[in-house]
C-alpha cells in the first residue's frame, strides 16, 4: 500500500492572468507523493481563480482520505473520493500520482499503459483581459518566448464588450506577423445576445472558435445561440462525463481540466462521453507547473484542440518534463508522465 506525502509551493505567474472572474498573479500549489518503496509518483493540486480550492482545504482532505492507507488502484480510489466528496483539484493530485506510479512500476510512458500513441496537436497559449497597449506589448513576447502557434484571447471584460473588440484587435495584430491562430474564451462573460453580437464580430476576424461564452449554470440559454456562426466549447459548464448528456446537443465540443473533473481516470470517461455524443475535445489548464501539464500531455492523443500552456507563464517553474517544440506540449517518453519537481 503506497505511503503519502505532501509539499506546497507558491508558484508566482510572470504576467498575472486576468478573466472574466477575476485576476490571479500567483498561487499555492499542492504536490502529491505516492511511493512503494522503490518508485514514486507525483500529481499537483492547482487552485482556480475566486474557488475555493486551495492548496490547504486539499491537504487536510487528501491527509484524512488517505490516513487509513490508500488503494494504489486509480479507478476504486477516484470512486472513492467522489464518495467522500474531495475537491475535484485534491482528487486529480492522488488521481494523477497514482496514474504515475503504475506507468513507473511497470518501466513504461504514461500514454502507453493508457494505450495511447505519442502524437499531439499545438497547444494555445493564453493572454489574459488587459488594456489594449498592455496587450500589443505582451502578445510578442508570449509568442515568441514559447514558439506558439496559436493564441488564445481571454474576453468578457467586466468594462464590456467594446473592451472586449479593442483587446481581440490589439491582440489580433500583434499576432498576424507570426501566423498564429486565434481562439476565444468569455469565461461565461457575457449575455445570449452579447454571444451572439460577438459570434458574428469574431466570425469575420478568422476565429476558430468560441469557448464558454455563457455562465455555467446558464447551459438552458444555448438554445438561444443555435444560429450562431462559430463553433462553441464548453468549460465550466462541464466538469465530470455526467454533466455532457444534459447540454450535448447544444454545444459543438468540451474542454476538460484535470483540476475540474479529479483527474486522469475522469478525464477519460469524459473524453468517451463526449465522443458518443458526436462532440469535438479539448483539454485545458489552471494554473500548473509542467507536473500536472506533463500529466495531461499524456493524454495528447485524446483531443482535437489543446490548451496546456500554464507553466509557459511562471517564474520560474519549479517543475521540469513538459517540454514545448515546435509548439506542441509533447508526451514524455520517461516513466510515468515524466514532470519532476526541480528541488
Amino acid at each position: 500500500m503506497p505511503e503519502v506525502g505532501f509539499r506546497v509551493l507558491e508558484l508566482t505567474k510572470l504576467y498575472p492572468l486576468a478573466i472574466s472572474r477575476g485576476t490571479m498573479a500567483s498561487s499555492e500549489n499542492l504536490f502529491v507523493t505516492v511511493t512503494d518503496g522503490t518508485h514514486s509518483g507525483l500529481g499537483e493540486l492547482s487552485p482556480a481563480t475566486g474557488s475555493a480550492w486551495t492548496a490547504e482545504r486539499g491537504q487536510a482532505q487528501l491527509a484524512a482520505f488517505t490516513a487509513g492507507g490508500v488503494s494504489d488502484n486509480p479507478f476504486d480510489n477516484y470512486a472513492a473520493m467522489r464518495a467522500a466528496e474531495i475537491d475535484p483539484p485534491a482528487m486529480a493530485a492522488l488521481d494523477m500520482a497514482l496514474w504515475d506510479l503504475l506507468a513507473k512500476q511497470a518501466g513504461l510512458p504514461l500514454y502507453r499503459l493508457l494505450g495511447l500513441p505519442n502524437r499531439a496537436v499545438p497547444t494555445s497559449v493564453t493572454i489574459g483581459i488587459n488594456p489594449p497597449e498592455v496587450t500589443r506589448e505582451r502578445v510578442p513576447d508570449i509568442l515568441r518566448r514559447t514558439g506558439a502557434k496559436c493564441l488564445k484571447i481571454k474576453l468578457g471584460s467586466p468594462e464590456g464588450r467594446e473592451h472586449d473588440k479593442a483587446h481581440f484587435s490589439a491582440a489580433a495584430e500583434a499576432a498576424a506577423p507570426l501566423r498564429t491562430k486565434l481562439r476565444v474564451d468569455a469565461n461565461g462573460g457575457w449575455t445570449v445576445a452579447e454571444a451572439l453580437m460577438m459570434d458574428s464580430w469574431l466570425s469575420e476576424r478568422g476565429v476558430d472558435y468560441i469557448e464558454q461564452p455563457l455562465a455555467a449554470s446558464q447551459e438552458s440559454d444555448l438554445l438561444g445561440l443555435t444560429g450562431r456562426k462559430l463553433p462553441i466549447f464548453l468549460d465550466e459548464s462541464c466538469r465530470y462525463s455526467t454533466d455532457i448528456p444534459a447540454w450535448g446537443h447544444l454545444t459543438d465540443g468540451i474542454n476538460l481540466k484535470l483540476m475540474k473533473c479529479g483527474g486522469i481516470t475522469e478525464a477519460l470517461r469524459i473524453v468517451a462521453t463526449a465522443r458518443a455524443f458526436g462532440l469535438k475535445t479539448m483539454i485545458g489548464c489552471m494554473s500548473e507547473s509542467s507536473v500536472a501539464i506533463a500529466a495531461g500531455a499524456a493524454l495528447s492523443a485524446l483531443f482535437d484542440y489543446i490548451d496546456l500552456d500554464s507553466h509557459l507563464n511562471l517564474n520560474p517553474d519549479p517543475a521540469g518534463g513538459a517540454e514545448i517544440h515546435n509548439g506542441i506540449v509533447t508526451p514524455s517518453d520517461r516513466p510515468g508522465h515524466g514532470a519532476y519537481l526541480v528541488d
